[in-house]
């Protein structure tokens, strides 16, 4: 009898994958992934009512979680550009740069594991992202954060 090869077979009983557990139209289909990214979005939506001009151009990204040089805790230093808690990384502004004759635009990075972590349900996470963007935009144009958005 002929083996297939170990990376041919689906699994162990040759059943396959199962289906979805849910229909792609309801919100639970989303991953947790997904539902972080519209949050950001809507909170970047937002400012960029206000803040069109000076946002035109600024790149918005997230991550699932920083990367951090593991040499020793003890000697992690972060820059100003990173907003942390404690010593966790939350986001981070990219001023725009040019290297190698090319040109970065600015771009702001948020995290979603470090935030995901910090938030006691779906409701303080969406209030704590937009706070975190609110507060990356601030320091990127630098202003205040309640200049920003001043009915946060």
């Amino acid at each position: 009898m002929d083996r297939l090869p170990a990376r041919a077979r689906r699994d162990r009983h040759g059943r396959g994958l199962r289906g979805r557990l849910v229909p792609p139209t309801v919100p639970l289909s989303r991953s947790r992934a997904e539902q972080f990214d519209d949050l950001v979005l809507d909170a970047v939506e937002d400012l960029e009512r206000r803040w069109e001009r000076e946002l035109a151009g600024v790149e918005f990204a997230v991550e699932d979680v920083p990367w951090v040089d593991h040499t020793s805790p003890d000697d992690v230093v972060l820059d100003a550009d990173v907003l942390e808690d404690g010593s966790v990384p939350l986001a981070r502004v990219l001023p725009a740069h040019r290297e190698g004759g090319q040109e970065h635009p600015a771009r702001i990075v948020v995290y979603r594991r470090p935030l995901e972590i910090r938030a006691a349900d779906r409701d303080d996470l969406a209030d704590l992202v937009r706070d975190v963007v609110v507060d990356q935009v601030a320091v990127l144009l630098g202003r205040d954060p309640e200049e920003i958005d001043p009915a946060g």
